[in-house]
C-alpha cells in the first residue's frame, strides 16, 4: 500500500487571511455574550416575572406571525414560482423589501398603512372595531411583515427546483389543481417549507424595530423578549446578557437543525438505511388484453363525472386537430397504438402536451369517443401521461402511486388500493407495492408508472419515451410487458420514441413529424420499406440520400450521381434508400455489373449483433454505411483509415418520391 497521503489543496494566503478575519469578526460578539454571562444567576434572570411574561408574549406573537405567514406566504410563493404574469419582478421586489428595509422604517410604514391615521386604520377601527397600534395584534402584524419574506423566498426556491412533470402527471391522472397542490406539491417541497417556517418563526421571535415603532412597548401587551432586553440593558445589564443568551441559543438551534438547507430543493432522496434494489426478473405478465380485473377483485365504482365524460362502452376512438406549432389531424380507432417519431425539435412532445392541454405552443381540438374534451382542463380529459422519467411521486409507495388516479376520482380507499394492487400484479411488480420509488430499479419504476396510468382508466394514453432510460435487457422485458397490456386497451395510445425496435414492435402506425407537420403516417412495414425522411431512414439503419430525378438516375443533393433501376419523372424530388447489407466493400475497384462504384476511406467500425457496420466517407458520394461479417472484414483487412471501394447495384436502390 502506498504511504503517500493525499494532500489537501491549500488556499491562497491572500484569500484565507481575510476569510479567517471575517470568521473572527462574526464570532467575537458571540464569545462576548458567552464570556460575560453570569452563569450562576442565569436561572434567576430567566425566571423573573418580567422575562417570563415577555417570553410568553414573544411565543404568542411569533406563532401567530408564523400562522399568518403560512396562510399568505405559501400561496404567494407558489404564484411566484409557477405563474408568469406582468409585474412579477415588482411583486418579488415587494416580498424582499422588508428584508432590506430598516426595521424602524418598516414600523413607520406600518403606522402609515394600518395606524389610526393611516390608510386602512380608520376603516378597520370604524367597521370592525380593530385598533392595531399599541395592541398585541399590532405586534403580530409587525412580526409578520418582517418575517414572511423568509418563508416566501425559501418555498419559492423549493418550488422552482420541483420538476413540473410531477404536477402535470398528477393532473393527467384526474387530480384537481388544489388536490395536486396538497397531495403532490407540498409534500415534495416539505424541506423548503419546513426551513422557511423555521426561519420565519425565529425572525418573528427576534423582531424589535418594527414592533416598538408600530406597536409600542407595553408590558404584557406588546413588550416581547427583544424589547425586554432593551429595557434590561438600562438597569440590569447582567440580566439583559442572560436573556440575549436565550435568544442566541434559540437562533443557533434553528440554524443547526436546518444545517444550511435554506431552500430545501426537493429531490427523490432515499430514506436513511433504505436498501438499493437491482433489477430482478419480473413474474411473467398474464397474457391477454387490458380489460376486466382479475376475479375476486372488486371493481371500483365510477366517480361522479360530467355528462361530457360519461363512459361510452369502453371504446374511445380519437379525433384531434392540432394547430399552432404543430399542424396536423389525427384519427385513430380504439386499440390503436401510434409511434410518434422525428428528429429533435420536430414537435413530438409538443403534440403530447397539446393533447393534454398543457402547452400554449399548440392547441388541440380533441374528441375521445363521443365526448368533446377540447375545453376541459387536463384533470377532466381522462388523458393519462407517462413522462420519460415516469414521474413517480417519491413520497408515496408504489401502491399509493398506482391508486392515486382512482383516489382523485373519489373511488373509496379500499377499492382503489385493491384495483391498484391488481394492476401491479398484472405488470409483474405486485410484490413491490410497499416500496418507495427510490427503492425501485429503472424497469420496476417504469412498470409502476405504466400501472398507475392504466389504473386511472384513461381514454387516451400518452407515453413519452417510456423506455429511454433503461438498459437493453430491462428495455426488452418492459417492451414485452407494454405490448402485452396494450393489446386490448379500449382507447388510443401514442408513444414518442427514438428507438426503431419500439416503433416497429409496439405500434400499429408510425407518425413521422417534421417541424410540427405530418411527414408520414403509415404502418411500420410501409415506413420501414419506404421511409419519407432521411432521419427516419437513418433511424431504421438505412442509407438515405435525397436528390432530384434526372434522365439516367438521381442527381444527389450532396453532390454526385446515383444510377437507379426505376425511373421517375425528370425533376421529381426523391429519397434514395439503400440498405447497409446491399453495399459491397472491396479493397480494389470492382468489375462486373455494379453501376454505382465509389472510392472512399473507412471512418468508423461498429458492432451490431453478429455483424459489423462500416462507415465509408468519399469525395464522390455522401457517407455510406455498409454491413459485413467479421470474417469478411478480417479477410479484407478493414480497419479505421483503410482505403476501400464501395459498390451498390442499381436494383438495390429504392426510390421514395417526396
Amino acid at each position: 500500500m502506498s504511504r503517500l497521503r493525499t494532500r489537501r489543496a491549500r488556499p491562497p494566503v491572500a484569500l484565507a487571511l481575510p476569510a479567517l478575519l471575517a470568521v473572527a469578526f462574526l464570532l467575537m460578539p458571540l464569545v462576548g455574550i458567552l464570556s460575560r454571562t453570569q452563569w450562576r444567576d442565569l436561572g434567576t434572570h430567566l425566571t423573573s416575572p418580567g422575562v417570563v411574561e415577555a417570553l410568553r408574549l414573544s411565543l404568542v406573537v411569533s406563532l401567530w406571525a408564523l400562522g399568518f405567514s403560512l396562510l399568505l406566504g405559501v400561496p404567494l410563493a407558489w404564484l411566484l414560482a409557477r405563474v408568469e404574469f406582468k409585474g412579477k419582478a415588482l411583486v418579488r421586489s415587494l416580498v424582499l423589501l422588508p428584508m432590506v428595509l430598516p426595521p424602524t422604517v418598516g414600523g413607520v410604514a406600518l403606522l402609515l398603512g394600518f395606524g389610526r391615521r393611516g390608510l386602512l386604520g380608520p376603516w378597520l377601527e370604524g367597521t370592525f372595531g380593530i385598533t392595531l397600534p399599541f395592541h398585541t395584534s399590532g405586534a403580530v402584524i409587525a412580526a409578520t411583515f418582517v418575517a414572511m419574506p423568509f418563508l416566501v423566498i425559501s418555498l419559492e426556491g423549493a418550488l422552482g427546483g420541483l420538476k413540473p412533470s410531477y404536477e402535470e402527471t398528477a393532473a393527467s391522472l384526474g387530480s384537481t389543481p388544489l388536490r395536486v397542490f396538497f397531495t403532490v406539491t407540498l409534500p415534495m417541497v416539505a424541506p423548503g417549507l419546513i426551513a422557511g417556517a423555521a426561519l420565519t418563526w425565529a425572525r418573528a421571535l427576534g423582531e424589535f424595530g418594527a414592533t416598538i415603532t408600530f406597536a409600542g412597548n407595553l408590558p404584557g401587551t406588546t413588550q416581547t423578549l427583544p424589547l425586554q432586553v432593551y429595557l434590561l440593558l438600562q438597569d440590569q445589564p447582567e440580566a439583559a446578557t442572560s436573556v440575549s443568551l436565550l435568544l442566541l441559543a434559540i437562533a443557533m438551534a434553528v440554524l443547526v437543525a436546518l444545517r444550511g438547507r435554506w431552500t430545501g430543493t426537493p429531490a427523490a432522496r432515499m430514506e436513511p438505511g433504505a436498501p438499493v434494489y437491482a433489477e430482478e426478473p419480473a413474474d411473467p405478465a398474464p397474457e391477454g388484453p387490458v380489460g376486466p380485473l382479475p376475479s375476486g377483485v372488486p371493481a371500483a365504482p365510477e366517480a361522479p363525472v360530467s355528462p361530457e365524460a360519461q363512459v361510452d362502452g369502453g371504446h374511445w376512438p380519437l379525433h384531434a386537430t392540432v394547430t399552432g406549432f404543430n399542424e396536423l389531424t389525427l384519427d385513430a380507432e380504439p386499440g390503436t397504438t401510434i409511434a410518434v417519431v422525428g428528429e429533435n425539435g420536430a414537435g413530438k412532445t409538443t403534440l403530447l402536451r397539446a393533447l393534454l392541454g398543457l402547452t400554449p405552443r399548440a392547441h388541440a381540438e380533441l374528441r375521445l369517443g363521443d365526448a368533446d374534451v377540447t375545453d376541459l382542463p387536463p384533470h377532466r380529459r381522462q388523458v393519462a401521461w407517462v413522462p420519460q422519467d415516469g414521474a413517480l411521486f417519491p413520497h408515496l409507495s408504489a401502491l399509493a402511486n398506482t391508486s392515486y388516479g382512482l383516489r382523485a376520482r373519489r373511488v373509496p380507499r379500499a377499492a382503489a388500493r385493491a384495483e391498484a394492487q391488481a394492476w401491479l400484479d398484472r405488470l409483474g411488480v405486485g410484490h413491490l407495492a410497499h416500496r418507495k420509488p427510490a427503492q425501485l430499479s429503472g424497469g420496476q419504476a417504469q412498470r409502476v408508472a405504466l400501472a398507475r396510468a392504466l389504473a386511472a382508466r384513461p381514454r387516451l394514453l400518452l407515453l413519452d419515451e417510456p423506455l429511454a432510460s433503461l438498459d437493453q435487457t430491462t428495455r426488452a422485458r418492459v417492451r414485452h410487458t407494454l405490448r402485452t397490456h396494450l393489446a386490448g386497451f379500449g382507447g388510443v395510445c401514442l408513444i414518442v420514441t427514438h428507438d426503431p425496435v419500439e416503433a416497429v414492435s409496439l405500434a400499429d402506425r408510425v407518425l413521422v413529424l417534421s417541424d410540427g407537420r405530418t411527414l408520414q403516417d403509415a404502418p411500420p412495414s410501409e415506413v420501414t420499406r419506404h421511409p419519407r425522411s432521411p432521419w427516419v431512414a437513418r433511424m431504421l439503419g438505412r442509407n438515405a440520400w435525397p436528390g432530384t430525378a434526372s434522365a439516367d438516375g438521381l442527381e444527389l443533393a450532396a453532390g454526385g450521381r446515383l444510377v437507379v433501376a426505376e425511373a421517375l419523372p425528370e425533376g421529381a424530388q426523391a429519397l434514395a434508400i439503400i440498405a447497409p447489407e446491399a453495399v459491397s466493400v472491396h479493397r480494389v475497384r470492382p468489375g462486373g455489373s455494379p453501376r454505382n462504384v465509389w472510392p472512399g476511406t473507412v471512418r468508423e467500425i461498429t458492432a451490431v449483433g453478429s455483424r459489423l457496420r462500416v462507415l465509408v466517407g468519399s469525395d464522390q458520394a455522401p457517407d455510406l454505411v455498409a454491413e459485413i461479417t467479421p470474417e469478411a472484414a478480417a479477410e479484407l483487412g478493414i480497419v479505421d483509415g483503410a482505403a476501400v471501394w464501395t459498390s451498390v447495384k442499381a436494383t438495390e436502390v429504392t426510390l421514395v418520391r417526396l
